[in-house]
């Protein structure tokens, strides 16, 4: 999605299409008590959240590369998930530490005997409204029915990409605890979830789940569905340790000093999840690129990374595969395992087969980083760029 807030005519556009579907998707506002929380978080000044550091976005040249193509910039043959096996899910992985991806940035975790849902979105649009928004290019490898009982869903923002309302909806009945920045939960109450189902965290906030302890730690993004105020809501990585294991979920970010105190304070960890799709540098800080990716995977201290926030909907002008391609490119330079499973394959990481290595998406054109770079801006402006990495 677009990072930043669309223009007054563009909002009210898509505003009034979702009024007029009779549509709940927008979600709801905190309330008294959950706002004064909000309001005494470090992160929240004036009248909203904002990030440590500027985030540079040209909002004329976004929108515009938002509307634009890329050379196969969509799948041209089915891609080949893998309908994921209930039965497999269902017997805890040998190793204590499982991660099955069904593209973009839902995944299923196994860690130390706790299952997690990350940003699950199992709808065929990422959008309010089911008849426009960017469509699924394949149906999710597993219904949500099928999965084995959830204990923990954690959301990273509120963004029609990772809050997906429908899913929720699917899970009211279930027994799990969501875990959620700041204002998320008012969302989660409307559709409802009841609100001692629902935790709220600031960054460098814990809970515990069974073993594992969950905490939201800092990424440089945005928030908001439709909300002309925009960024009333908090956003969020994750970092999940257990007796065994320990796993860092980046959530949508640019690239940020706060890495290196996530891998000093909770490092290192056993597998990184961290988005490596859906850049452009019209919007520089809000999403990695796939260069940066590895880098975050290194700054934090991960042995191994598994990119996501690709392989499931055309949201920027890039190559489908490109993410992926880059990604391997730039691990090249770095002691960094990639992972790279098909969407709905349950792999372990301390068990890898050559299977999970292999090439599963076909050959597409992609643009290299020399002709397509993609770098965060220290303070918000592009003269100032993060120091990259020592290699593309």
């Amino acid at each position: 999605m677009i990072p930043r807030r669309a223009p007054g005519f563009l909002a009210a556009v898509l505003a009034s299409g979702v009024a007029l579907a009779g549509c709940q998707a927008l979600g709801a506002s905190a309330d008294e008590e959950s706002l004064a929380a909000m309001q005494r978080s470090p992160q929240w000044r004036g009248d909203r959240f904002r990030n440590p550091r500027r985030a540079y976005t040209d909002l004329p040249r976004a929108l515009l590369h938002g509307l634009s193509r890329a050379p196969d910039d969509e799948p041209g043959t089915p891609v080949p998930a893998v309908a994921t096996d209930p039965a497999a899910l269902a017997v805890p992985p040998p190793t204590g530490l499982r991660v099955t991806w069904f593209g973009h940035s839902s995944t299923l975790l196994d860690i130390d005997g706790l299952r997690v849902l990350t940003d699950p979105l199992w709808s065929d649009r990422a959008s309010p409204v089911e008849w426009a928004g960017p469509r699924r290019w394949y149906p999710p490898p597993i219904a949500l029915a099928q999965l084995p009982r959830v204990d923990a869903v954690l959301i990273s923002h509120d963004h029609y990409d990772h809050l997906d309302r429908p899913t929720v909806l699917a899970m009211r009945e279930w027994t799990n605890t969501f875990i959620v920045p700041l204002g998320v939960g008012a969302h989660l109450e409307r559709w409802g979830i009841p609100r001692d189902r629902i935790v709220e965290l600031d960054w460098w906030q814990a809970t515990r789940v069974g073993t594992v302890e969950v905490s939201l730690v800092p990424a440089r993004h945005s928030s908001g569905r439709i909300d002309p105020r925009g960024d009333r809501t908090l956003w969020g990585g994750f970092v999940l340790v257990g007796p065994r294991h320990r796993l860092y979920f980046s959530g949508d970010t640019g690239l940020q000093e706060d890495m290196r105190a996530i891998g000093s304070q909770y490092g290192p960890f056993d597998l990184a999840l961290v988005e490596a799709g859906q850049y452009d540098d019209a919007w520089p800080d809000a999403h990695l690129g796939p260069e940066q990716a590895v880098l975050t995977a290194e700054r934090v201290g991960a042995r191994a990374l598994l990119p996501v926030h690709w392989g499931l909907f055309r949201l920027a002008p890039h190559g489908w595969t490109e993410p992926v391609e880059r990604v391997l490119a730039a691990a090249g330079c770095s002691t960094v395992a990639v992972i790279t499973p098909r969407p709905g394959q349950p792999v372990e990481p301390e068990a890898r087969t050559p299977a999970e290595a292999q090439r599963w998406w076909p050959r597409a054109r992609w643009s290299t980083a020399a002709e397509k770079p993609v770098v965060s801006t220290a303070d918000g402006d592009p003269a100032h760029p993060y120091p990259g990495p020592a290699c593309p």
